[in-house]
């Protein structure tokens, strides 16, 4: 048993020296393998360091060559810009050096004529103060002579001068005036005359209707409709505005299209008077009398050309010619105005021996941009000739359109026969509507600008504010005075007023001697 045990530790013992054998062994084939390693990594890592080291030093030469490149080259550049700015400012300097000769020339030669001056000068007091010497005595003798001041003189000669001067200028005046007025005036008040004495129309003033009767108050809740859906289905419709406020039993349209105002009037009477107002009712009447007034305005203007005998006018500017018919400028219908001034001008071209036909075909068509004013931007007149262009109307026509008003300078007789006729239409009594109140201040107004001049005793203005007349004062006022003084007022009435047509100025002067007889 002992034995076995024996045994056992022993192959223990040696199994244990053995594993201890091995690994001590295998250990040091280990460590001696990890030190040859070792020697190696370290080896090549030298070998690697030294190869970078060398690469390093190559980089570092070839960086340092392109640095002395790119350094050598800015050194030239730079030494070149050196050289340019270095020759610029020598050119600079020699023509400072140039001109600051120059300048010392000029200083030398001012200096020069300074000394002249001075020296001229001199002599210049020195005759002045004898001038100022004899002109002093000369003035003491005609003073003793007439004993009169030198400004009592002075005084009475420039107002003698003046009112010579404005003497024989009025007479001159007065004189020209005469000679020029004598026949040119007596010609052209016949033609007038004959032009207005056979044209034989009324005047109608007919107004665009902007306020519709209602039969009832009751109707405007049935306008207006549920929740606004009626008045807003007409203004759509019509393009108009309905004001629907206080005022009893009226609805009041507004709206700048004439044609379109006279539309919605018209639909808003029938679906009154109908009773049946609805969305769907609404846009078939509006489409319905947008179509008869449409035809109404292509036979209003027919009509005007046919009255006039004015042919071959393209069919549009028919169509606005007819659109005329509901526009008023100053309560006057412009579509009759037009005619008016075409007949009219037609009567004064055929007394003149000129083609009347033509000047009733710019008389139609003088006020033709009035139907589109509203939508184009620009006098009526330029409106109207540029439409009258467009349609192929004659040159003369479209200038004769242009220049009644005078935005163009009118260079024919015709256009001067245009602007006549219509000053004549808009002129007339009863023609044109004035408030009362601009009516009374322009009358005011008239009276006030006559009364600020010297001389004036009492003014009165008649003839609806036509005709102004000037009573003087004999006394101050001369007869040769009073024709400047006519021509005075009028223009500051022009310069002041603005009015149309033309307002005559009347200057009255007399002398009255009174003496009673007694017993």
């Amino acid at each position: 048993m002992y034995q076995y045990i024996l045994i056992g530790i022993l192959l223990f013992c040696m199994g244990y020296a053995i594993s201890y054998w091995v690994k001590g062994t295998v250990t040091s084939r280990k460590i001696k393998a990890a030190e040859n390693e070792a020697s190696r990594i370290i080896e090549a890592s030298k070998i690697t360091s030294e190869a970078v080291v060398k690469e390093a030093q190559v980089e570092a030469k070839d960086r340092l060559f392109r640095m002395k490149s790119e350094f050598d080259i800015e050194t030239k550049e730079t030494r070149i810009e050196l050289k340019k700015r270095e020759k610029r400012l020598i050119q600079k300097e020699e023509s400072i050096d140039n001109k600051l000769e120059q300048i010392e020339r000029r200083d030398r030669e001012i200096s020069r004529k300074e000394a002249i001056l001075q020296k001229r000068e001199e002599n210049i007091e020195q005759s002045e103060i004898k001038y100022n010497e004899l002109i002093e005595e000369q003035k003491k003798q005609l003073e003793r002579i007439s004993d009169l001041t030198a400004e009592q003189a002075k005084d009475l000669l420039v107002r003698a001068m003046e009112n010579e001067a404005r003497h024989d200028a009025a007479k001159l005046i007065k004189k020209i005036e005469n000679e020029a007025k004598e026949e040119a005036e007596k010609k052209a008040k016949n033609i007038m005359a004959t032009a207005i004495q056979r044209y034989a129309g009324d005047y109608v003033a007919e107004r665009t209707v902007s306020v519709v009767q209602l039969p009832n108050d009751e109707m405007k809740g049935r306008i207006i409709g549920r929740e606004g859906r009626n008045i807003r289905a007409l203004e759509a419709a019509t393009g108009i505005d309905l004001i629907i406020d206080d005022t009893p039993e009226a609805v009041i349209l507004s709206g700048f299209n004439p044609v379109r105002r006279e539309v919605a009037r018209i639909s808003l009477m029938r679906l009154i008077s109908d009773g049946r107002i609805h969305p769907a009712r609404i846009e078939d009447i509006v489409k319905k009398v947008g179509l008869e007034v449409d035809q109404a305005i292509k036979e209003a203007g027919e009509q005007a050309a046919f009255d006039l005998g004015v042919h071959g006018i393209h069919n549009e500017l028919i169509k606005y010619i007819g659109r005329l018919k509901f526009r008023t400028s100053y309560a006057q219908n412009v579509l009759q105005h037009s005619i008016e001034v075409g007949f009219l001008s037609g009567i004064m071209a055929s007394e003149l021996g000129l083609s009347s036909k033509l000047a009733r075909r710019m008389g139609l068509l003088h006020d033709i941009g009035k139907a589109i004013d509203h939508e184009v931007e620009g006098p009526h007149a330029v409106i109207g000739a540029n439409l009258a262009k467009k349609f192929g109307e004659a040159p003369k026509v479209i200038h004769a359109v242009a220049a009644h008003h005078e935005d163009v300078q009118p260079a024919s007789v015709y256009a001067y026969l245009v602007q006549a006729a219509d000053g004549l239409s808009g002129a007339r009594p009863g023609a044109r509507k004035e408030l009362l109140e601009n009516y009374i201040k322009r009358l005011e107004d008239l009276e006030k600008i006559a009364n600020s001049f010297k001389g004036v005793s009492n003014t009165y203005a008649i003839q609806a504010g036509r005709e102004l007349r000037v009573i003087v004062e004999s006394g101050i006022i001369t007869d040769e005075d009073s024709v400047l003084l006519s021509r005075d007022i009028a223009k500051k009435i022009e310069e002041t007023l603005v009015f149309p047509g033309q307002i005559k100025v009347i200057v009255i002067r007399e002398t009255r001697a009174v003496e009673f007889a007694n017993k």
